[in-house]
C-alpha cells in the first residue's frame, strides 16, 4: 500500500465538479499516487527536481471526457490536482 496522497489544490475545485466526474477524477489521483509512489521510491528524501506539471485524460461514467492537470509534489509525497477540464 501506497503512503503517497493526493489532494484539490482547493476545496471548491473537487466541489464544483459533476458527481460522475469527480468520481473519475479521484480514481485517476489514486492510481497516480500509487504510480507515483513506485517511481519516486526515495520520496521526502528525494534530492531531484520534480517533474512539473502534468495531464492525464480520462472518461467518466456518464460519458464525459476529463482533462485533469496535475502536480507530483515528491517530497510531500503526494499528487495535487490542480484543474480539471471537462466535456
Amino acid at each position: 500500500m501506497s503512503d503517497w496522497t493526493w489532494e484539490y489544490i482547493s476545496h471548491d475545485l473537487g466541489e464544483s465538479l459533476a458527481p460522475p466526474v469527480r468520481a473519475e477524477v479521484e480514481r485517476i489521483a489514486a492510481e497516480l499516487a500509487v504510480v507515483n509512489s513506485m517511481v519516486y521510491l526515495e520520496g521526502a528524501s528525494c534530492q531531484g527536481l520534480s517533474p512539473g506539471l502534468r495531464v492525464e485524460y480520462g472518461s467518466a461514467a456518464d460519458g464525459t471526457h476529463i482533462m485533469l492537470s496535475y502536480l507530483t509534489n515528491v517530497r510531500g509525497e503526494r499528487i495535487v490536482i490542480v484543474s480539471v477540464t471537462s466535456v
